[in-house]
């Protein structure tokens, strides 16, 4: 299920809208079962006040309960590890006051290992017949290994490559089509089918894994910055906070053990 089909779910003609969350609540428990299955994204819905109404196995069991009835009526903020549930319930509550509607946004994750993992998260305020935003709906896909049997994966794999190798010095887009191949729209186009990640995300995707590298180290974070490819310190701390929810500066204080990390 693509992040589009899951928010087509959720929209319908205003006749159509349901009164209350709860109406809503009661169609989408139906399909839950199917939500179950889907083994790569958590899925998930919220209330106003961004407090979980339903989701699927798979975000119950990244959040290390059993049962869904553990996150129900619980924001983010108390279910998530301590450095990324309070960015989670800022964003929702963007979604929820705002009516902004989030669209692959890249989000770094640790997992019990603490090593880095990613996904592009998708989240969509829910309106009611007279147009007020009752809740949101979300899904989290995990970013897959790459498809290495796509005909055009070697060209692309090269673009990867050129990218781990030079993303501290700068990497335009010309130097990607050039390397591929490609026109930039054929480049936008094979990039998301491959690596499933957008040229842009894939140059922010390596700044930030060496951030995280960097910032278990002694490095101050201005260099961290300047060695992961930004010249302006607080781009890197702004990208770095909507990736993860903190600042590098706390993120590294979470990673040393100085703040919680809770499940």
């Amino acid at each position: 299920m693509t992040p589009t089909a899951l928010s087509s779910l959720f929209q319908a003609p205003d006749r159509a809208l349901p009164e209350t969350m709860d109406a809503l609540l009661t169609g989408a428990a139906l399909l839950l079962p199917l939500l179950d299955l889907i083994a790569n994204a958590a899925i998930f819905l919220k209330d106003h006040h961004a407090r979980y109404l339903l989701a699927n196995r798979t975000l119950v069991q990244r959040c290390g309960v059993k049962q869904q009835q553990a996150l129900l009526g619980k924001t983010s903020a108390e279910v998530f590890p301590a450095q990324f549930g309070p960015g989670y319930t800022e964003q929702d509550l963007r979604v929820l006051k705002q009516g902004t509607t989030l669209e692959g946004q890249l989000e770094l994750h640790l997992y019990g290992s603490r090593e880095p993992g990613w996904c592009l998260t998708h989240k969509w305020p829910l309106y009611n017949r007279s147009g007020e935003i009752i809740g949101l709906a979300g899904i989290s896909l995990d970013v897959q290994a790459a498809s290495d049997t796509h005909p055009a994966y070697q060209r692309l794999a090269a673009v990867d490559d050129f990218i781990r190798s030079h993303f501290h010095t700068g990497v335009s887009l010309a130097q990607l089509t050039e390397i591929a191949d490609m026109s930039a729209a054929q480049l936008e186009r094979y990039c998301k089918r491959v690596f499933h990640l957008t040229p842009r995300q894939l140059i922010q995707k390596a700044r930030l894994e060496q951030a995280h590298r960097l910032l278990q180290g002694p490095l101050p974070v201005t260099e961290v910055a300047l060695q992961c490819g930004y010249t302006d310190h607080s781009a890197f701390s702004r990208q770095f906070k909507a990736a993860t929810g903190f600042t590098p500066r706390d993120y590294r204080a979470t990673i040393a053990g100085k703040l919680p990390y809770v499940r």
